[in-house]
């Protein structure tokens, strides 16, 4: 891992930035304004600290604002929205984007393709989001689709991103499931949004996306839940790249840039409900499904670049070779880590110890008012947002998220959302549309139905119910 740490001590050494409320003024206004080109997407809401939220709160406004109030120089940033990282790619290729956010295959591609060109070549800077199993990408099928098993896919017609990371997923997952990836299924390359459509109108016969689309069409009952990425337990991620060429002339612009990423992530840890609000209203998700991936246990938002990312990484690189032209890329020299470790200096904190902490930042705190007991495990704490509620409720576990639904139905209130975390893989999901075994007086969370049935298998005492059974059935 690279680290060109002294052109990013002398930048953070030089400036002491302290968020203010102003705004930058428009490039229009003074052409003399270095401009930062930002390449984001908005639906794709483990990128939020390096997009959605980020753009919503203003930080790197306000970042940027304070480096002009010391320096005199002006500042102009253009937030450019893409459905999928391969744009934005293409355009830092172009040399027309200086810093984007993308998924973990989305970002080995944009190396590959910059590293020709000295002032298009990009390095990775910090981490988004995380999931440490795998979970940011899932395959679903149509809601009566009669496949329970990615074997039962073979020689059909998948939707996908080609190169992106829901792509990347679904290629590691034919291969062990012993299925060809490039002959096995029909691979359809199409952005998640026609990928949806045509998984609607049964054009495909499944749907292999990275986040919020499984969550989001599950969601709206539109599809069901084949495959969940953790069943690779390996780690899959989202970041950031910038341009070298750009980072070298304008270090104070990175520098500003990742401490405001710092400020978004502090905000989206502290304040997850609030910041799904936000999120949701500036992308158009709804707020639900942004909290089932931005709550507490789903997405692990650290920034740091950790050595198992990294590693992760590195494994994706004989895939991506194998799906289509892909240049040879030291994974190594693609990772600058100086310029976030500058940032967490200047802003008062500890690098290595966040970057030596694997566990979730945010997890399910409080008291759970039907269990009479505080979540002590997050593989089991869980979540109930009531209809008009401004916090959630806690759950200690899944029994005890059940009591509270039945407790609430009980009472005439409305649940707007329920979440659980996979019992088998952890996975945080939908209550709902959870597949639940009752083994005795527990009741136990699956995200899939192969996943439950793996469970009956060692405990063949349990079955399979519904959800809404095992709302009528759990003790109260």
């Amino acid at each position: 891992m690279k680290r060109r740490s002294s052109t990013f001590a002398i930048a953070a050494a030089a400036l002491t930035l302290v968020a203010t409320s102003c705004s930058l003024e428009p490039a229009a206004d003074d052409g003399d304004a270095v401009t930062l080109v930002i390449g984001y997407q908005s639906k794709t809401i483990n990128t939020v600290t390096a997009g959605t939220l980020l753009r919503a709160q203003g930080y790197l406004e306000q970042r940027l604002q304070d480096v002009t109030e010391q320096t005199g120089t002006k500042y102009s940033v253009e937030w450019q929205d893409y459905d999928t990282g391969a744009p934005i790619t293409a355009q830092m290729v172009a040399e027309k984007i200086d810093i984007g956010s993308m998924g973990d295959y989305p970002m080995l591609i944009n190396g590959s393709r910059t590293q020709a060109n000295p002032r298009s070549k990009t390095e990775i800077v910090s981490v988004t989001g995380y999931n440490p199993e795998g979970a940011l990408n899932m395959v679903v099928v149509p809601p009566d689709s009669p496949a329970t098993t990615l074997g039962d896919l073979a020689g059909k017609k998948v939707s996908a991103s080609v190169g992106s990371a829901g792509h990347g997923t679904l290629v590691q997952a034919l291969d062990r499931a012993g299925i060809d990836p490039g002959t096995g299924v029909e691979v359809l390359n199409q952005q998640p949004q026609v990928g949806s459509s045509a998984l609607e109108s049964g054009q495909v016969a499944a749907l292999s996306q990275f986040v919020a689309w499984p969550g989001l069409l599950v969601f709206q009952d539109k599809a069901k839940l084949l495959y969940d990425g953790a069943e690779l337990r390996t780690p899959t991620l989202h970041g950031v790249v910038a341009r070298e060429a750009y980072a070298d002339e304008h270090p104070e612009v990175l520098d500003a840039f990742l401490r405001a990423q710092l400020d978004a992530t502090r905000f989206v840890q502290t304040k997850p409900l609030e910041a799904s609000r936000i999120v949701a209203d500036a992308s158009g998700l709804p707020q639900e499904v942004v909290y089932l991936y931005n709550g507490p246990g789903g997405t692990s938002f650290d920034t740091t670049l950790k050595p198992g990312l990294i590693g992760a990484l590195k494994n994706d690189v004989p895939y991506l070779k194998s799906i289509g032209d892909f240049a040879d890329l030291d994974v190594d020299g693609f990772v600058n880590d100086a310029p976030l470790r500058s940032a967490f200096e200047a802003d008062g904190q500890d690098y290595d110890a966040t970057l030596a902490s694997t566990a979730n930042p945010t997890s399910v705190t409080g008291t759970d008012p039907v269990c009479a007991t505080a979540p002590s495990d997050p593989a089991l704490a869980g979540e109930v947002w009531f209809d008009g509620a401004t916090e959630t409720q806690p759950a200690a576990n899944p029994t005890c998220l059940l009591r509270a639904v039945k407790q609430a139905r009980a009472e005439g209130r409305t649940v707007r959302a329920a979440y659980v975390p996979d019992a088998e893989l952890g996975t945080r999901w939908f209550a709902d549309k959870s597949v639940w075994v009752r083994d005795g007086d527990n009741f136990l969370p699956f995200t899939t139905g192969a996943a439950a049935d793996r469970y009956l298998r060692a405990h063949p005492t349990g079955g399979v119910t519904t959800y809404d059974r095992a709302v009528e059935e759990v003790r109260q």
